[in-house]
């Protein structure tokens, strides 16, 4: 309106244009924070996902405490971390509650530990949040209990504690880190202190504390309360993943079990009785030099002192021996197994085994899978000493096994269930099919549950933001899975920023849409792009995935 005296009209029509243009801002508002509130319902199922998925790590690491008891410090050091990790949950969760209350004033106070964001009346507010967090004045904001000043300490506190207890495990004997996890969990936990850009809008420096509450609608300030939740479940699923690995029992994963036979002598005269140890023994199948060395001619002793006798090489975690053999008659061999401990000190393992040399004569062995998958083929090898391929058969039973043939002493087993399954190697002979022994005893496990892919690769922590801006699609399958097994991401939902402002897009299917490829491609440096995906898995279930990866230059 310009300037000039105006009518009693001119001035009623100039109060209706500032009502009206009100009015419209204020559905564009209700509009676009509508998309805050979609925020934070995903970034609390991100928190609850990585709170299940921590909880089965945990457990997991507690049950690989027995007969490892150089997991135990470890163990007992996680435990602190999650301590800590749960104590800064529930305060975050505390102070969500104060900004409820403080905006949906409602009569009752402890109705706000029920309170849903999507249901409040007024997550538009701009005015309560800021003044519950910093006071009347955000440059110098207000301190106390569940106040923005204190948070920002004890995230600060939270972050100094857990680096102090991991610089005091790596000078001290039995709880160090490998070296590559300690320098990145170092990294990961300074990523928990608050950061601020530095930024000067209207002459007033942007600190952690304005950028995340000054000024900002109740959906708003929730959805970044969530979002620093996950950021402490992802470091809190962090110090697992390394303290579990440091411990020996997830850094080098016994990835097979083998039947294994310990016998005094492998030949008997008839007459004789035979004896043996039989047992189930987990394989190593990625160790490999620096892990472990076979070293033969010499003792435990001799390899202490530095003695390396003959090393054998070693292939899917285990020494190859191979020998010559000339005379017959009765042969000793006897070496020492050199393990590398996760804190870099080895351990020492004697063996010795004697043989006979015999006239050559036929050898006939059986080879058979130790694990089966439900939902996937599962291909069986069967044979019977002295029995032609033709003449060998199996009869499978439980867990809703089906046997397809194919081809001599070749099956293939699907199962619709898990559990056990026996498996009966059956021979044709002149006295009609007769069984070859007791039946054999497998576990029939459920598939693993999927990991996500981005740029047809396994989504990493960290990934450059060149690469991230290449990716047409998520993936998902089973990381370190020998079967094949067809994964399908029916749908999917990415949030982060870009220009420092979050962003939510998803589809249906794997294929990324216009809007989750711009995000990949703009997201801003240092910041983290989460994606929640529903994938169905061969067996034909459905599971929630969930990955959270740090853009990088």
């Amino acid at each position: 309106m310009g300037g000039g005296k105006e009518t009693p009209r001119q001035k009623m029509i100039g109060m209706m244009y500032l009502v009206l243009t009100a009015l419209l801002a204020l559905n564009i508002s209700k509009s676009v924070l509508k998309g805050y509130i979609r925020v934070n319902e995903s970034m609390e199922r991100s928190r609850d996902n990585l709170s299940e998925n921590n909880k089965r790590i945990s457990e997991a690491f507690k049950l690989s405490l027995e007969g490892n008891n150089g997991a135990r410090p470890y163990y007992e050091k996680s435990l602190e971390a999650q301590k800590m990790f749960d104590g800064m949950i529930k305060y975050i969760e505390d102070v969500k509650k104060k900004v409820l209350i403080a905006t949906e004033k409602p009569e009752n106070p402890a109705s706000a530990d029920t309170m849903q964001l999507k249901y409040t009346g007024n997550y538009d507010n701009y005015d309560d949040p800021g003044y519950a967090l910093l006071g009347s004045e955000p440059t110098t904001p207000i301190s106390g209990p569940l106040t923005a000043t204190e948070l920002k300490a004890n995230l600060e506190k939270l972050s100094n504690d857990l680096l102090a207890m991991i610089e005091k495990m790596q000078k001290t004997d039995g709880q160090r880190l490998f070296p590559a996890d300690y320098e990145n969990l170092k990294r990961k936990l300074n990523d928990l202190k608050p950061h601020s850009s530095g930024e000067v809008e209207d002459g007033i420096k942007m600190t952690w504390e304005i950028e995340n509450i000054y000024h900002l609608p109740m959906a708003a300030v929730i959805a970044n309360l969530s979002k620093m939740q996950v950021e402490v479940k992802n470091a809190e699923a962090e110090i697992l993943q390394v303290f579990s690995a440091a411990s020996g029992k997830l850094s080098i994963k016994p990835d097979r079990l083998i039947a294994g036979i310990i016998a005094p002598s492998s030949y008997i005269q008839s007459g004789q009785a035979y004896e043996a140890d039989i047992f189930l023994s987990a394989a190593f199948s990625k160790l490999g030099e620096g892990d472990m060395e076979v070293m033969m001619g010499i003792d435990s002793l001799q390899a202490r002192n530095g003695a390396k006798g003959t090393p054998l090489p070693i292939v899917e975690g285990r020494g190859k021996y191979k020998v010559n053999t000339g005379g017959v008659g009765d042969q000793t061999y006897k070496g020492v197994i050199k393990f590398k401990k996760p804190d870099g000190t080895y351990e020492y393992f004697p063996f010795s085994q004697e043989y006979k040399v015999a006239p050559p004569a036929g050898v006939v062995s059986a080879d058979f899978m130790n694990v089966f998958y439900a939902g996937v083929p599962n291909p069986v090898s069967a044979s019977a000493a002295g029995i032609a391929p033709a003449d060998v058969s199996i009869s499978p039973t439980g867990s809703g096994v089906r046997s397809v043939q194919k081809g001599p002493g070749k099956y293939e087993l699907s199962f619709s269930g898990t559990g056990e399954c026996l498996i009966t190697v059956l021979a044709k002979t002149k006295e009609g099919v007769r069984p070859q022994g007791a039946p054999f005893k497998f576990k029939v496990k459920p598939l693993p549950k999927p990991e996500l892919k981005i740029a047809g690769k396994f989504a990493p922590s960290e990934m450059k933001k060149g690469e991230l801006s290449t990716a047409g699609s998520v993936g998902a399958g089973a990381s370190g899975f020998d079967f094949q097994a067809n994964y399908v991401v029916l749908e999917y939902e990415v949030i982060g920023k870009v220009k420092g402002k979050v962003m939510v897009a998803g589809g249906k299917g794997s294929n990324l849409d216009a809007a989750a490829k711009s995000l990949f491609s703009n997201a801003d440096v240092g910041s983290k792009i989460y994606i929640d995906a529903k994938v169905k898995g061969p067996d034909g279930k459905l599971h929630n995935s969930t990955v959270g990866i740090k853009v990088i230059r």
